[in-house]
């Protein structure tokens, strides 16, 4: 397979979110904002590419019966390395984001790349494959947040800067999109639209 579709995989046909749905718990967690999305879909990016660089790097010297300790390991280390940098030059984004940033550690997404890829790949494949996978977290991540935030509050920040108004629902935003049933709502919508439109593949 070449290095194009490593990378290309994780966006469309194996998306974490929309096709193989893993990683649904935080996704529905901090997905309330662009703010959110865009610094959960950066950490996620990070840790995938470390973590998958150096399983790759020692998975012929790991013995099978201490692997995923040793990758939870490795796991840590840059969920460590992603939280505290977080919370030294951005506070606030550590803040509104809370336990779901240390929760990485545990994330399907992560360990599931570990064990299923990088395992079992070259160091290259395994940063397109870590790159493609980050990539499609946090395109849908973003798509989603910015529904819900469009919906429920009805503008688009980002870091402070209103990008988008809709005079009409900033009056009578929809709260409900706000709260943990909109962000199950939005992802069914998405879900079925992208199944019908064919975007997505259906198995």
């Amino acid at each position: 397979m070449s290095l194009l579709k490593e990378f290309t995989k994780g966006i469309i046909v194996s998306n974490p979110i929309f096709v193989i749905v893993l990683g649904l718990c935080p996704s529905l967690a901090v997905s309330t904002s662009l703010d959110n999305a865009l610094g959960m879909g950066a950490a996620v990016i990070f840790v995938l590419l470390g973590s998958n660089i150096i399983i790759s790097l020692i998975r012929k010297a790991v013995p099978n019966i201490v692997r995923i300790p040793v990758f939870i390991v490795i796991i840590a280390t840059f969920v460590t390395i992603v939280d505290l940098t977080m919370k030294a030059f951005s506070p606030s984004l550590s803040k509104s984001l809370g336990i779901f940033v240390p929760l990485i550690v545990v994330n399907c997404i992560i360990l599931g790349r570990a064990e299923a890829f990088a395992s079992r790949n070259s160091v290259l494949n395994s940063i397109m494959d870590a790159l493609g996978m980050g990539v499609g977290f946090t395109l849908a991540l973003f798509i989603i947040s910015f529904f819900r935030q469009l919906l429920g509050t009805g503008k688009i920040t980002i870091f402070g800067f209103e990008i988008l108004r809709l005079p009409v629902i900033s009056q009578h935003p929809f709260t409900v999109f706000i709260l943990p049933p909109g962000a199950f709502l939005i992802i069914a919508f998405l879900l079925g639209i992208f199944r019908y439109t064919g975007v997505l593949p259906n198995e």
